[in-house]
């Protein structure tokens, strides 16, 4: 249940980044697109007027426990039936978590309409990744949106993800996602979801923190190095989430860039703390963040393997 074989983790985990790379994202039903739904449907159940934190807390069970229920009485049910059944799910569920392919898909595209000077299409792909307002920006702002995506996200979409997995095979990648996803859904400081979504956001934050900073050091190790750790230092503990201020300080400045400052938001325009040092983000730029991020995967996998192997020889010597 917990892959305690190395080799078979390993293997599992080569097999389905592989698999992401080579089929991306499921488009015609994707499990975390029907746990949305689900999700939606329960807080429309629980969240009145009234909601306090402990129907929040009601809520997260309600969407997050059943499908890890499920999940693992299907690798139970596959390891009884056969070892390369339960390693198979394994590997399936892993595709279903991971978003490195889907990362490239939706950032390349903003990078190609703007090298074409396409503002309109790179306005529109934008307006797909980020929530901030696109309808009049301009190459930097949207340049600099899918940047601080791409670092964000290789941490929530691949790093944790492989984290996870790593520890608790296919179970900790579903566990993982599930409460990514319901953070994203209603870790809002909003008033609609500052009550029902606390603890939603309390539980990414307890699950990330470990990978978080696990992908900024990737981060800081792949690129300007002594810049990374820099910003990590000055900058984390501005950004309002605890998690992704060291991610993205350590990626702005693993690529020598300026992020953060201003966005607007639904026409409001909000001033956040500054991310990196450097140079404005700019098409290509976006190509950078994509290789930081698919490179940090390939050295994941890399120090697996060698701590597998290292392990099997000390075992056999």
């Amino acid at each position: 249940m917990l892959m305690q074989d190395g080799q078979v983790m390993v293997s599992c985990l080569l097999l389905g980044i592989l698999l992401d790379l080579a089929l991306g994202e499921a488009s015609k039903f994707h499990p975390l697109v029907g746990f949305g739904n689900l999700a939606n449907a329960v807080e429309r159940w629980l969240n009145k007027p009234t909601a306090s934190r402990w129907t929040g807390a009601l809520g997260w069970c309600l969407a997050v426990l059943p499908l890890v229920g499920l999940s693992v009485l299907a690798l139970l049910l596959a390891q009884h039936f056969s070892m390369w059944l339960a390693a198979i799910l394994h590997i399936v569920l892993l595709y279903f978590c991971l978003g490195l392919r889907s990362l490239r898909e939706h950032n390349a595209t903003i990078a190609t309409a703007l090298q074409a000077g396409d503002l309109p299409e790179a306005r529109k792909r934008t307006s797909y990744i980020v929530s901030r307002d696109t309808q009049d920006a301009d190459e930097a702002y949207l340049a600099k949106a899918s940047v601080e995506s791409v670092l964000e996200n290789g941490c929530d979409a691949v790093f944790a993800t492989l984290f996870w997995f790593t520890l608790l095979g296919g179970l900790g990648a579903v566990l993982y996602r599930l409460v990514n996803t319901l953070d994203a859904m209603w870790g809002y400081r909003s008033t609609r979801f500052l009550r029902f979504g606390c603890v939603a956001a309390r539980m990414d934050d307890v699950m990330n923190w470990l990978p978080a900073r696990l992908t900024a050091c990737t981060y800081a190790t792949l690129g300007k190095t002594r810049l990374a750790w820099q910003c990590w230092r000055r900058q984390a503990s501005g950004w309002p989430s605890p998690n992704a201020g060291p991610v993205m300080a350590a990626g702005a400045g693993a690529l020598g860039l300026a992020l953060g400052g201003a966005a607007s938001y639904d026409g409001v325009l909000e001033t956040r703390p500054p991310l990196g040092e450097g140079e404005m983000a700019k098409a290509e730029d976006i190509l950078r963040a994509l290789r930081l991020v698919e490179t940090g995967a390939a050295l994941w996998c890399g120090i697996a393997l060698l701590a597998v192997l290292f392990l099997s020889g000390v075992m056999h010597a």
